[in-house]
């Protein structure tokens, strides 16, 4: 009878254990689809389409409305990436500008220098032809 109620209790605990290998490690569906939204709505975008890819991807059968939020932040992390390029390509643009800017600045300083040798060697001129 002892051999019966201890194969009983193991069995028990045996099939308790058992039950928590097959649970899903994200949650049930809302749960992962709430984990999305969350990571959308804090502007975890990366995570949110990795999210949202790990619900479609146990949920291919569920809603274009799913797809199309996962595509909405997709688009919003495809922006992002473009905007950081730009910005980069930007401030390049902005360094050479400068160095343009202080390039043009020496020219028109050594063109005012030669005006003003110009002025001078006009002023020569005039006294030479003065004195003739």
């Amino acid at each position: 009878m002892t051999r019966a109620w201890t194969a009983v209790a193991l069995s028990l605990v045996l099939a308790g254990c058992s039950s928590w290998g097959f649970t899903n490690p994200f949650g049930g569906p809302s749960t992962m689809l709430a984990k999305a939204d969350r990571l959308t709505a804090d502007g975890d975008y990366r995570s949110a389409v990795a999210a949202y890819d790990a619900y479609l991807a146990q949920h291919s059968d569920d809603s274009q409305a799913i797809r199309a939020r996962r595509d909405a932040v997709a688009s919003i992390v495809t922006t992002r990436d473009e905007i950081a390029r730009v910005n980069q390509e930007l401030a390049r643009v902005r360094d050479e500008l400068a160095k343009r800017e202080g390039d043009l600045a020496r020219v028109r300083q050594e063109a005012e220098k030669l005006r003003a040798d110009l002025e001078r060697l006009k002023q020569i001129d005039l006294q030479l032809e003065k004195r003739k």
